[in-house]
């Protein structure tokens, strides 16, 4: 049987994780109401 306590303590986090993470927290993504509100700020000029 599994302890599950032990398993826990030889857990450690995959480094393509942590890469991706950061990865994913530096982008400056835009959602669809940025974009739209873009857009109609553009064609107003």
């Amino acid at each position: 049987m599994l302890d599950f306590e032990k398993e826990l303590e030889k857990f450690k986090p995959s480094l393509e994780v942590d890469d991706a993470e950061d990865a994913i927290k530096g982008n400056d993504m835009s959602d669809v109401a940025d974009l739209i509100k873009e857009i109609i700020e553009e064609n107003e000029k």
